[in-house]
C-alpha cells in the first residue's frame, strides 16, 4: 500500500476534529459531575477536619482530575465514536464517503490516528503524570478524609530482606512512629538460628536503622536455646516505613521507573505483594490500549444506518463496553491471587475483545 494513503487528508481532519471534540467535551461535562457529586459527598469531612479551601482545590481536586480522567478514558472513548459515527451513519455521511471510493479500512485511519493520541497520553498519565499527582491528593485524603485516616498501615508484615532473613512486624503506628511487635529471624538450612524481638521498635529514616529501647535476643545451637535481655537496639534491615504502608497507595505513587525497581526489590525479597504490584505494572500498559480496541467496536457497530439509531447503537455498545470493564475488574482480582498468570489474566479482556471487534469489523458496511 502506497504511503501517500495515509497522508492526512481533509475527510481525516473532519473525523479527527468530530472524535477528539466529542471526546474532549463528553470528559469535560463527566469531570464537572463527579467533581459536584464527589464535593457533595465529602464536604462534610471537610468541614470537620477543616481543610483550607487551597487545599481542597489545588491539592485534591486539580490531582483527583488525571486520575479520574485515566480511569474513564477508555469509556469515555467509546461513548464518543458512537455519538458521533452513528449521527454520521443517520445522516447518510458514511454511505456517502463510501460510495465516493473511500474503502471502510481508509476511512479507519482517523479513528486509530485520534484513538492513538488518546492512548499515548493515557500511556504518559498512566506512568508518570498520575503517579507524581497522586502524592499530593493521597496525603490530602489522609489528612482531611476520615475513612482514609484509618488503616494508613498494614496490620501484619512478613517478609524475607535478604536469603534466610525474615522481618514480622506488627501494628505499626504512623501517630507514635513505631511497631506493637519487631521480629528478625535467622534461618539457615531450614532451622532458625537467631532471633531478635522488640516492641515499640522505631524507623530511623536518616540512616535506615530500626531501634528500641528494650529487646530479647535468642540464639539456637544443637537445640539449645539461649535467651538474652539487651538494651539500646540498633540494627540495619532492608525494610522501610514506606514499604508497611498499604500497597496500594505506595505504588500509586511511583512513576514507571521507580515501580520497575520496586518490583526488583520486593522480588530479592520475596515479597507477598508481588502480584499486586506486576498487576499495577501491566495495567499501566494494558488500560490505555483499550481506547484502540474500543474504538474499532464502535465504529464498526454505529458505521450502519440501523432502525432505532444512535439509540439503539449506544445501548449495545455501552453493554459491551461494561462488559469489558467487568471482564478486566475480574481479571485483575484472579490476578492479584495469581503468581503465574499476571500477565494473561490482566490482558485477557483485551485479547477477548479484540477478538470481538474483529468480528464486528468484517460485518461493517464496506
Amino acid at each position: 500500500m502506497r504511503l501517500s494513503t495515509f497522508k492526512i487528508k481533509r475527510l481525516d481532519t473532519y473525523i479527527m476534529g468530530k472524535f477528539l471534540g466529542t471526546y474532549l467535551f463528553t470528559l469535560s461535562a463527566l469531570i464537572i459531575i463527579v467533581v459536584i457529586f464527589d464535593y457533595s459527598e465529602k464536604v462534610k469531612d471537610f468541614m470537620e477536619l477543616n481543610a483550607p479551601p487551597e487545599a481542597i482545590i489545588f491539592d485534591y481536586y486539580m490531582n483527583f482530575v488525571p486520575f479520574f480522567m485515566n480511569q474513564f478514558s477508555g469509556l469515555i472513548t467509546f461513548i464518543s465514536v458512537i455519538m458521533f459515527t452513528s449521527k454520521m451513519a443517520y445522516q447518510t455521511e458514511i454511505i456517502a464517503i463510501l460510495s465516493s471510493g473511500v474503502s471502510f479500512k481508509r476511512l479507519l485511519y482517523p479513528y486509530f490516528l485520534s484513538a492513538l493520541i488518546i492512548t499515548i497520553f493515557s500511556l504518559l498519565l498512566n506512568m508518570y503524570i498520575i503517579p507524581r499527582a497522586n502524592v499530593n491528593r493521597i496525603d490530602f485524603e489522609v489528612k482531611y478524609l476520615k475513612k482514609n485516616k484509618r488503616n494508613q498501615y498494614d496490620n501484619y508484615i512478613y517478609r524475607e530482606v535478604v536469603p534466610g532473613t525474615f522481618v514480622q512486624i506488627r501494628g505499626y503506628s504512623k501517630r507514635y512512629g513505631s511497631t506493637e511487635f519487631f521480629v528478625v529471624a535467622t534461618y539457615e538450612e531450614g532451622n532458625i538460628k537467631s532471633m531478635l524481638s522488640a516492641a515499640r521498635a522505631k524507623f530511623d529514616p536518616e540512616n535506615n536503622h530500626w531501634t528500641a529501647p528494650k529487646y530479647i535476643e535468642r540464639t539456637f545451637k544443637d537445640g539449645v536455646e539461649t535467651l538474652v535481655h539487651k538494651t539500646d537496639l540498633d540494627t540495619m534491615i532492608n525494610l522501610t516505613v514506606e514499604e508497611l504502608g498499604k500497597i496500594q497507595n505506595y505504588v500509586a505513587v511511583l512513576d514507571n521507573d521507580a515501580l520497575n525497581k520496586f518490583i526488583e526489590e520486593q522480588q530479592a525479597k520475596g515479597s507477598d505483594s508481588l502480584s499486586i504490584l506486576n498487576v499495577e505494572k501491566q495495567n499501566r500498559i494494558a488500560y490505555p490500549m483499550s481506547a484502540l480496541i474500543l474504538t474499532l467496536i464502535g465504529v464498526s457497530l454505529s458505521s450502519r444506518k440501523v432502525r432505532g439509531g444512535t439509540g439503539l447503537h449506544m445501548s449495545i455498545g455501552i453493554t459491551l463496553c461494561f462488559s469489558y470493564i467487568l471482564f478486566m475488574k475480574f481479571g485483575n482480582e484472579y490476578a492479584k491471587t495469581s503468581s503465574e498468570w499476571v500477565t494473561l489474566a490482566v490482558w485477557f479482556p483485551n485479547i477477548l475483545f479484540s477478538v470481538i471487534a474483529y468480528y464486528l469489523y468484517t460485518k461493517a458496511p464496506k
